[in-house]
Parts: C-alpha cells; structure tokens; sequence
C-alpha cells in the first residue's frame, strides 16, 4: 500500500460526524466495512479468542469470519470453539470458513453450524504444496466450486490466504457464479514461511511467492465484473484501509494484527485499539474531503512504484484511479 497514494483536500467541507461508513451483507448492516478475518477454531484457546473476537465485533459492528471448519466437522468435540462466535454476537454477520476443494455437504454443514450470513471458500494452493501433509492435487476444484455456489444457502465469498487473486483466477471463479472476492493477497501473514518453520517442503526459497494486496485488488477492480470485493492481506492502519476502499474494495479484512493484540495486550487494549483506528478511518475519509465509500472510489488516487510497473506489465493503465 505504499505506493498507493489519496490526495490531501484542504476543504472538505465535511463534518467528522457526517462521514458515513455503514456497510452490510445481505439484509444485515455493519458500522464499519470491516471485517475481522478468518483466524482459528479447535481448540480451547481457539474458543475463547474467538469468544473475545466476537464480543469486539458485537461492540463495534464489524463483521467476523471464522478459521477453517474442517477441524470440527471431523472432530465435532471442537464445534463449541466455532458456534461461541454466534453465540456471543447473535445478530451480527458471522462467515463460515471451509476449503474450496471441499464438498457440497460439508460446506452446507459450516453454515449450518454457526448460522453463518456467508461462506468462505479459502484457497491455499501454496500452503497445501509447502506441508508435507498436504493437498497435492488440485484437479475438479472449479467444479466443487460450482457446486457450493448452486447449492449453498448463503453468499459465498472465494478468500485467498495471502497470495492473491489474479484477474484471471477471479475471472475463472466469475464464470462458475462466485460474486464475493477476498483478495487475502501478498503481505500479511505468510503462510508458507509458516509452514517452514514445521519443517515444510520448500525450505525459505518460496516465501515471497504471491500478488501483492495492492495488485490484486486493482487487478480484480479492472476487471469491471458486478462483484463485490474484500481487500485483506496486510491491512494494518486505517490509511491501508482507505487506500484499499478507493482502489475498488467494499470492504477491507484485518486478522493477525488484531490477534496479536488481544493475546499480548488483552481484549480491553484491543477495543481501544479498534476505536482509535475506526476514528482514523473516519479522519482518513474527511481528509480526502469523501464523505462515504462510494464517495471516497471517486477520489483521484495516485499508483507510483512497483505497483503502477506491476499494473502497466498487465495491461492497466494506473492513470485510470488518477484522472478520476
């Protein structure tokens, strides 16, 4: 995001107050485009972090994705350490969380599971490839995809783990009926260096492996397809936030920065943490002289650096966010 740049305005004729963020995912609304992303389940430091990530999210109105259900699903001894969530943030927008190569049944049951408002499909080709334990083939997934989608009760959102989305990925997944895509791109936690540190199999060689957040949510955005789009992956200010929200995104994900301070500093830390960032966000808005999300995406925005070399390398033209 540091080569991403909004343009200071020096009369925004804008009250703090006036500066609307309310977002929402169906019929339910949100305070703030946020969403507190996918992070863990089973185990019973796993429930209460999701307890406390619940109650934060209740507090504040953002939106909370749980980690991978699979665990729960094979071992329902854990399902406690996914269905706190609901149970402490009964009104609000919980998403479930389960692999995209998995079957129709199985999703159905995570949704099922945490009375889930949408699914999340994650795709961690990388990460499966890097653990000896691993996923090796990956032939049918787009069909398996096809299927949840036709099948499943809820908006299903395709969630990289931080390598990103190319345009032609979201384009693939367009064309079997995904409308929600969270970019989940280059920047954030690295989940095959990760894997290196459990002895996996591509010894540091590939951690850099990935399309940066920045990229690939000007590349999903160029695009021009009716879908919705989640910027994640190293969103760590509410500067990160705005960028990514005038770039293209309706939403932005943030999850190990907010771990780690719950678990270091504990959750009232963590809820002055969220207060003072959503003021910035607010702060960040009035600044550019928007007053709300779609406001802010008609801002001139300013791509310089390897991004801008990035885009251009792929046929889109950074002016395009300049000259608006």
């Amino acid at each position: 995001m540091e080569d991403i740049h909004l343009l200071n305005c020096s009369l925004p004729e804008l009250d703090l107050e006036e500066i609307n963020l309310n977002s929402g995912l169906g019929d339910k609304k949100l305070k703030f485009p946020l969403i507190v992303n996918a992070l863990t389940g089973g185990s019973k430091e796993a429930r209460n972090i999701n307890r406390d990530l619940a109650i934060i999210c209740r507090r504040h109105g953002l939106a909370m994705a749980v980690g991978s259900q699979t665990v729960a699903l094979e071992n329902p001894g854990w399902k406690d350490s996914f269905t706190v969530v609901r149970d402490h943030n009964p009104d609000g927008i919980v998403i479930a969380n389960i692999s995209g190569m998995a079957e129709t049944e199985a999703a159905r049951a995570a949704v099922d599971m945490i009375a889930a408002d949408a699914l999340q499909l994650h795709f961690n080709v990388p990460q499966e490839l890097a653990m000896p334990e691993g996923d090796r083939c990956f032939k049918g997934i787009l069909e398996k995809v096809a299927q949840v989608v036709e099948l499943c009760p809820v908006p299903v959102i395709a969630k990289e783990v931080g390598f990103g989305f190319s345009r032609e990925s979201v384009q693939q997944l367009y064309r079997v009926g995904v409308r929600i895509f969270d970019t989940g791109g280059q920047g954030g936690t690295n989940f095959i260096a990760i894997e290196d540190k459990r002895g996996g199999m591509f010894g540091g060689e590939l951690d850099s492996w990935g399309i940066p957040t920045a990229v690939s949510l000007a590349e999903i955005a160029a695009c021009g397809l009716p879908v919705s789009i989640i910027a994640s992956g190293g969103i760590r200010s509410a500067a990160d936030a705005a960028k990514a929200f005038a770039l293209g995104a309706d939403m932005v994900g943030i999850a190990g920065p907010l771990l780690r301070i719950l678990i270091e500093d504990g959750i009232g830390n963590l809820d002055r943490w969220l207060n003072d960032f959503l003021y910035r966000l607010k702060a960040v808005f009035l600044m550019s002289g928007a007053r709300d999300l779609a406001a802010i995406k008609r801002k001139p925005l300013i791509i310089l650096g390897p991004t801008a070399a990035w885009l251009r390398a792929r046929g889109i033209d950074p002016h395009l966010w300049a000259q608006r």
